[in-house]
Parts: C-alpha cells; sequence; structure tokens
C-alpha cells in the first residue's frame, strides 16, 4: 500500500513537471512566431531584396507583385502592379522605422519614372502601408527627405493590397546567381547614384 502511494505521488510530480515544460515550450514556440510583414517597393525586386537581406532581423524576404488588380500577375505581365519585397521581421529585434530607413537609403526617392536604368510604372517607388503607424511614420520619413535635399520625393504611399510571389527564379537571385546580379546592379548605376544621393549609407 505504502510503495502505491508513493508510486502515484511521484506520478503526479511527474505529470506537473511534464505540463510545467509543455506549457513552457508552447510560450517560447509562440513567442518565436510572432513576426510582422512590410512590402517596399525600390525597383528591380532582386535590388531590394539583397539590401533587406542584410537586416539584422529580417527572418524572411520574398520579392514579387504589389498593387494591382488583375489576378495571378507574371514576369512577363504584371500591368498595375510594380516589383516589389515582402519583408518578414522580428519586432523584438528590428523596427519599422529601422525598416524604412533601410528602404530610404536603397532607392533614388527622387524618380518618378522608375529606378536608375529601370524605367516604366513597375519599378517606381512605393511604400506600402498596413495601418495608421506605419502611414504616419512613412509620410514622416518622406517629409524629412524632402526637406533635407530641397526636392520633392516621388515615393508613393500607399495602402497595401495585393501580393504574389514572383517565380522562383527570382528569389534570392542576388546569392543564386552573384556574377551576373553584380554586373546587372553595377551596369544599372544603382550602386553608383545611392552613393551619390546617400554617401557611405547603402546597401
Amino acid at each position: 500500500m505504502i510503495a502505491r502511494w508513493i508510486f502515484a505521488g511521484l506520478t503526479a510530480a511527474f505529470l506537473t513537471l511534464f505540463v510545467f515544460a509543455a506549457n513552457n515550450h508552447g510560450a517560447r514556440a509562440e513567442d518565436a512566431s510572432v513576426t510582422k510583414t512590410a512590402i517596399f517597393a525600390g525597383g528591380c525586386f532582386w535590388c531590394v531584396e539583397d539590401a533587406f537581406d542584410k537586416v539584422d532581423g529580417v527572418t524572411d524576404t520574398v520579392s514579387g507583385y504589389a498593387g494591382g488588380t488583375a489576378p495571378d500577375p507574371t514576369y512577363g505581365s504584371h500591368e498595375g502592379y510594380v516589383e516589389a519585397l515582402k519583408v518578414t521581421y522580428d519586432p523584438s529585434k528590428v523596427t519599422y522605422a529601422q525598416l524604412l530607413d533601410n528602404y530610404w537609403h536603397n532607392i533614388d526617392p527622387f524618380d518618378p519614372t522608375g529606378q536608375f536604368c529601370d524605367k516604366g510604372p513597375a519599378y517606381r517607388t512605393v511604400v506600402f502601408v498596413s495601418d495608421d503607424a506605419e502611414k504616419s511614420l512613412a509620410e514622416k520619413t518622406k517629409q524629412d527627405i524632402a526637406e533635407r535635399f530641397g526636392q520633392d520625393v516621388a515615393t508613393q504611399i500607399r495602402p497595401t493590397t495585393t501580393f504574389y510571389a514572383a517565380e522562383d527564379y527570382h528569389q534570392d537571385y542576388h546569392t543564386k546567381n552573384p556574377i551576373s546580379y553584380k554586373y546587372y546592379k553595377w551596369n544599372c548605376g544603382r550602386a553608383q547614384r545611392l552613393s551619390e544621393i546617400w554617401g557611405d549609407k547603402h546597401g
């Protein structure tokens, strides 16, 4: 009988520890899954993806098409869309303000016709905002840049609407095809123009 009570007590203690451990693991998993997303259009999505992949706290980037209405856009047919990047990030490691700062320093905010050698509606710069806080911050930083340089900022600030991932061969292009990517970026004049505007503070 005594052995039975001891066994029952040990069993109860073990179950308590198991439940406690499971709850703690669940809490950690829940904390780890708290991420946010942001969408930025800054010309060629290869280059924008490269710029955000370097940011500590960014957990995932997806090149794609944003802001249009036609279903299932493709690289060969995405009228009404802009090339954009969907950024997933950990807000405990990087803030939306820091993402915005990285964005501005990796685009030419004064060009209304596209970016660098890429011209046309699909290459215009847009900050897609998902709430009033993001909109307010995007508008403030846009105004700050306009005042700093004494120029109108062409970048649009629009509500987040549609986003479609681009074809697989566009994803992580800068790492999968480093030689052709660097050749394109240099010949497009992106790095040179960014240095002209921002000095050394760009990606």
